[in-house]
């Protein structure tokens, strides 16, 4: 089987804490070649905040403990880069976590930025788009662009804990929920929680 080249997208929505589990998942997984990495202006101060970043010039060296190896980091202005044309191959893009505006902008086609073009890229191209929404209530506006963009090839999948492996802190939860993320696009990790009712 190829290295798999992927694409990660983070936006301005509460869920920094699962992003930064999902990076270093992809850092340390040997099926995976390389991570285009592409921010939101807004995720930048929402990472900030929720995971006491200090350093915007150096974010990923703090989120992962050390400098990335597998991780080209693309600016969401930069609509000239690669992974903004179909030509560049690649196998999936994973929005985590994905706000409402930036559901909103790939549901209905504004792809004026890098992030909203390389899925509106994988969308054209039948790649693997996966938009980890978060937000709560959803209003019908919420629900109408989630049905849009479902309908164009993406799959929504809510951050949501699960429960039935019986998580004992917030990191099981978080490696829980990537670990469900990552085996949707056919790379399942090591030591996941499988729900096996006849063991």
């Amino acid at each position: 089987m190829q290295a798999a080249e992927l694409i990660v997208a983070v936006t301005g929505a509460s869920g920094s804490v699962i992003a930064c589990e999902l990076l270093r998942a992809l850092e340390a997984d040997t099926r995976v070649a390389r991570v285009h990495f592409v921010q939101s202006e807004h995720s930048r101060r929402v990472m900030a905040d929720e995971l006491g970043l200090t350093q915007q010039a150096k974010l990923l060296d703090e989120m992962l403990g050390a400098p990335p190896v597998k991780i080209t980091v693309h600016s969401n202005a930069n609509i000239g880069a690669s992974i903004a044309s179909g030509s560049y191959r690649t196998d999936a893009m994973i929005v985590l976590p994905c706000s409402m505006g930036t559901l909103a902008s790939i549901a209905n086609g504004i792809a004026d930025s890098l992030l909203t073009r390389a899925a509106d890229v994988c969308l054209k191209e039948r790649r693997p788009l996966l938009l980890c929404v978060r937000e709560t209530p959803f209003n019908r506006i919420h629900l109408r662009n989630m049905t849009l963009a479902a309908e164009a090839g993406a799959t929504i999948f809510p951050l949501m804990p699960a429960f039935y492996d019986k998580p004992t802190d917030t990191l099981t939860m978080v490696r829980n929920f990537v670990g469900r993320v990552l085996a949707h696009i056919g790379l399942p990790q090591p030591g996941a929680y499988v729900w096996n009712p006849e063991e």
